[in-house]
């Protein structure tokens, strides 16, 4: 497969077997490709809801702004991440959704969505994509609520080294993370003076390094025990896997 479908079928294959024809699918409609820049804007809330993204390189992510400029990012999207097809069956975008660091994205029109879910392993995988996107939205609302600061950016880690992890962007206990420590608390509900002491605090516990946007996880097990992260809702374990 070439580059621009790759890790998408990486990530969609961890919900349903893809045959030859399935990635043959995927790069037939791989056609409108587009990149932006960071803090550009994909789609913004309010408005017709006319295709869909698929994330081959960067980071993006989905945010809600409050009527007086405060920011609370919903999601990230990775690479190899799939907006829900669903979204054609609203008139218009209740979020926005922005490029945090330089993004390559294949949009999706509604005939283009259609046509993938004619194919049956994709058909099958695109619906556990989205039941997926609920479940992790889950997740985080969880994390927001009752986890404490330390709890919470642990998992956040926790999450997106595993998310990377599956489509090949990590190197061992390592991988690159592009965000600002402002995002980071845009996202937990946090300050980001909190969450650069918590960062350190992380730091001097021995468990992870966060600087120049790279991640490097010294004692994976205790930050899973730290975070109370149990993997299961992201359902990256194929039909016969053990869940961890």
């Amino acid at each position: 497969m070439n580059g621009l479908t790759s890790r998408l079928a990486l990530r969609l294959e961890r919900y349903s077997p893809l045959g030859t024809e399935d990635k043959q699918a995927l790069e037939n409609e791989a056609l409108e490709i587009r990149r932006y820049a960071p803090r550009d804007s994909l789609v913004r809330q309010g408005a017709l809801v006319e295709r869909i993204f698929a994330i081959v390189e960067g980071f993006a992510c989905r945010y809600k702004l409050l009527p007086d400029g405060r920011r609370q990012n919903t999601g990230f999207m990775l690479p190899g991440d799939l907006c829900d097809t669903r979204t054609f069956a609203l008139p218009y975008m209740d979020h926005s959704i922005a490029a945090i660091s330089n993004v390559q994205a294949v949009l999706l029109t509604a005939d283009a969505v259609r046509r993938l879910e004619s194919v049956a392993g994709l058909a099958q995988a695109l619906v556990r994509n989205s039941l997926v996107e609920q479940s992790i939205a889950r997740e985080w609302m969880i994390n927001v609520g009752y986890r404490t600061s330390f709890e919470r950016l642990s998992h956040l880690l926790c999450e997106l080294f595993e998310r990377l992890q599956v489509v090949g962007l990590t190197r061992a206990n390592a991988c690159e993370i592009p965000l600002t420590q402002t995002e980071i608390a845009d996202t937990l509900a946090l300050s980001a003076v909190h969450v650069n002491r918590t960062l350190m605090e992380l730091r001097r516990s021995g468990l992870v390094t966060f600087q120049s946007k790279q991640l490097v996880i010294h004692d994976y097990p205790t930050l899973r025990r730290a975070a109370g992260f149990d993997s299961a809702y992201l359902y990256f374990a194929r039909s016969g896997e053990a869940i961890d």
